[in-house]
């Protein structure tokens, strides 16, 4: 939910970068001074083996802008913890200094005058540099690369492409092993193509064909690294056939299949392993419940909903490691292995500050070779916005506005859904909206932009059904992302209540009259996981609004009224 404060402070920060910021009057280029790409890589090195991390890129292969959320709420025994934590809390519980290069990588306020003291973040050539720079530290011998899933989706050279982008980008990365969530709706035949060919492994201990419940997937994989064994687990989203359209991968099963899990571990300790990780796309609550259930696990690397931690996080004797997304930070775990066990595990989270690190060449030259037959298309500018656009929080994002604004007007509906996407980048005060910041932020393989009737119950079904998924006070019944965003009505949401009884006070915004459970409304939305769903693309509905209004202003939105928090 978007507060008239919180809307107020983001817009106003364009005009007033030395107040709040702790940097006073230093413009991006001092600020930069300060950041060097030896104070990212500066690490007390520890043991023989070294796992990087990377995950939730969403196919970004350049610098980029992303807003961490300001709202971002914790149910039942996680309330109040991380990563439910936002601004002031998180900088509290971690230790940030307001101001700080931290604060701007990790939190959201302020963030428009930190953004231009700091610049962008992300750039897989910048990532290939960091990379790069570790294994010549440490010798390629004693580093370990994986991925933990939604690489392939998010931008429109992926869509394009049909993941081929990344595969190329994620292979000349010289990429250990992977698991998918987004990957999966390219189509089972597609992704099915990659994982047999593709040079990493593509991990998956918990898909099943639902005929013969065999495996579809490898899930386990042993690797050798400074002289210790590892054993990943690869574990995709559990819920990916409820949350993306199941006609894309009929004959496959999803779950979190935890008994599996922990047979896994059994099996590859028996096998010599002295480390056990679990390459997670479960998400961090659900990865947080399953550490206290499945014994022998020594990391779990968990992806899913985009949060980043400067910290560890410890389960007994797990250590859950978040390292956040769209390319923002590398993780690295540097273990120590004594007795064929883990001694000790030394962690930190890199920041991705592209001015401050030096492009890798080669990977310089495959982005710009990915891109060339889409650039000019890239760069086409629809628009400018006035205001700050961002994605994230549980309730709202100024972005999602100016979709549900868009479909709104070239739709003709009276409602509009958008789903709770976490991905896509940020725009700032005075930014271009280009095509690719609009498909960085619509592009999917089942984009049509639909016109339904609804009736208010209809309508009330689907907040219901969302709200559970997110606020579930178990979190094995959790599936991550943010609830559905709504134009043209109002409600009130209780987190605290059960199933069928959060939402209230669903209201009509333009007449002001309350929403009638047996009426029947005109509705639009997209993202629809129902086949055959018609209706044109939502980038070109998103596309025509913003070059009808050329200059994007989103006024605060103050349609949901939040409580149980």
């Amino acid at each position: 939910m978007i507060s008239r404060r919180d809307f107020l402070r983001a817009t106003a920060a364009a005009s007033a970068l030395t107040i709040g910021s702790g940097l006073g009057p230093l413009g991006r280029a001092a600020a930069q001074q300060r950041i060097t790409q030896a104070d990212i890589l500066r690490f007390d090195p520890l043991g023989t083996v070294t796992i990087l991390y990377v995950a939730d890129t969403h196919a970004q292969l350049m610098p980029l802008h992303f807003r961490e959320p300001s709202v971002n709420l914790g149910v039942g025994e996680v309330k109040g913890m991380p990563p439910h934590l936002t601004d002031a809390e998180f900088r509290n519980y971690f230790k940030i200094a307001a101001g700080s290069a931290d604060a701007f990588s990790l939190t959201a306020d302020d963030f428009v005058a930190l953004a231009k003291n700091y610049g962008r973040m992300g750039g897989m050539d910048r990532i290939a540099t960091l990379i790069g720079a570790v294994r010549a530290e440490r010798g390629d011998d004693k580093v370990l690369l994986l991925d933990g899933g939604d690489s392939w989706q998010g931008s429109w050279t992926s869509l394009q492409t049909k993941a081929q982008d990344m595969v190329d980008v994620m292979s000349a990365l010289k990429l250990d092993a992977m698991v998918g969530h987004w990957e999966f709706t390219y189509g089972a035949e597609r992704v099915k193509q990659i994982a047999d060919s593709a040079p990493f492994a593509f991990l998956a201990q918990n898909i099943r064909d639902n005929e013969w419940q065999e495996p579809v997937f490898e899930a386990r994989k042993m690797f050798e690294r400074g002289g210790a064994t590892i054993a990943v687990i690869g574990q995709a989203l559990p819920r990916t056939a409820v949350a993306n359209p199941r006609w894309m991968f009929p004959n496959w099963e999803f779950g979190i299949r935890e008994e599996d899990i922990q047979k896994q571990v059994d099996e590859a300790r028996a096998a010599g392993a002295s480390i056990v990780v679990l390459l997670s796309h479960n998400g961090f609550d659900v990865d947080r419940k399953l550490a206290g259930r499945v014994k022998g696990l020594d990391v779990i690397l968990t992806a899913h909903t985009h949060d980043a931690m400067p910290g560890l996080i410890k389960v007994g004797n797990t250590v859950l490691v978040a390292t956040g997304s769209h390319g923002k930070f590398v993780s690295r775990l540097d273990i120590e292995v004594k007795d064929k066990k883990v001694a000790d595990i030394r962690f930190k989270l890199m920041p991705v500050f592209s001015d401050a690190i030096k492009p890798d060449p080669a990977m310089t030259a495959l982005v710009e070779k990915v891109r060339a037959p889409f650039a000019r298309d890239l760069a086409r500018e629809i628009g400018k916005t006035d205001s700050l656009l961002y994605r994230r929080g549980n309730f709202n994002g100024t972005f999602d506005d100016l979709i549900c604004n868009a479909m709104m007007a070239e739709r003709d509906a009276e409602i509009v859904l958008s789903p709770g996407f976490r991905w896509g980048g940020t725009l700032i005060p005075g930014d271009a909206i280009t095509w690719e910041q609009i498909t960085n932020a619509t592009a999917i393989t089942y984009p049509n932009c639909y016109r339904n009737q609804m009736t208010g119950t209809q309508i009330k079904e689907v907040l219901e059904d969302v709200a559970d998924n997110i606020f579930h006070p178990d979190p094995y019944f959790q599936g991550g992302g943010d609830m559905v965003r709504m134009g043209g009505m109002g409600y009130a949401i209780d987190i605290s209540k059960p199933m069928g009884s959060r939402i209230s006070a669903m209201t009509h915004l333009k007449s002001g009259k309350p929403i009638e459970a047996s009426k029947t409304y005109t509705v639009s939305g997209w993202a629809s996981i129902n086949e055959n769903t018609q209706g044109p693309p939502i980038w070109d509905v998103v596309a025509a609004h913003v070059a009808k209004v050329s200059t994007v202003k989103i006024e605060p939105n103050t349609a949901v009224k939040v409580t149980g928090t």
